[in-house]
């Protein structure tokens, strides 16, 4: 199993609303019903420093971006101009399910990421988040954009009362985000006609 996230800002507030309507619902069922996509669940920052929305998909394969049905209409269509800082990565990790990032509505995801550093001082900044917070689930890149070389995502059942960044080490990205759609698995969908 691997984790596919998109992080990316969106530029036209007035437009903003209406995208996110588009990306919670009729974007997941179309993304789910492709080969190898397996769950999805989105999600806007809400506290610390990175790009404002993160979406997690959990997939089967590196080969969900290679079939027809992917290739042949993946993207943001006519949202494409207001989506800036758009990254997508694909990591794998060790006891990947369906659920394993799931957050229920009233909790949150705490992610850490080392964009464009190299590995090693990535490796190096992993140990120092580590130790502060055990029950992050570390997972390392695997395709795509690759835009930082691990991530460190630990799905929390509610929102901390005082959080504050750990700023463990200099040029990480830690934040806080909330779920702003319910959790999707294709084992829970409705059967398509």
């Amino acid at each position: 199993m691997y984790a596919y996230i998109v992080r990316c800002n969106f530029s036209d507030p007035s437009k903003e609303q209406s995208w996110n309507d588009w990306y919670s619902g009729p974007k997941i069922g179309q993304m789910l019903a492709k080969p190898y996509f397996r769950s999805s669940q989105r999600f806007r920052r809400s506290l610390g420093v990175g790009r404002n929305y993160l979406a997690l998909w959990m997939i089967e394969s590196p080969e969900a971006f290679t079939t027809p049905e992917y290739t042949s209409d993946w993207g943001f269509f006519e949202w494409r101009p207001y989506i800036i800082d758009w990254s997508r990565d694909l990591f794998s990790g060790q006891d990947l399910s369906d659920d394993k990032f799931a957050v229920s509505p009233q909790g949150a995801l705490h992610v850490v990421s080392f964009d464009n550093m190299e590995k090693a001082e990535a490796l190096r900044a992993q140990k120092a988040y580590a130790f502060i917070h055990p029950k992050m689930i570390w997972l390392t890149i695997a395709g795509l954009d690759q835009h930082t070389p691990l991530i460190g995502l630990e799905a929390m059942d509610e929102l901390p009362r005082s959080w504050r960044p750990s700023n463990a080490f200099a040029g990480a990205q830690e934040a806080v985000y909330l779920p702003i759609s319910d959790f999707h698995c294709i084992e829970s969908l409705p059967p398509q006609n």
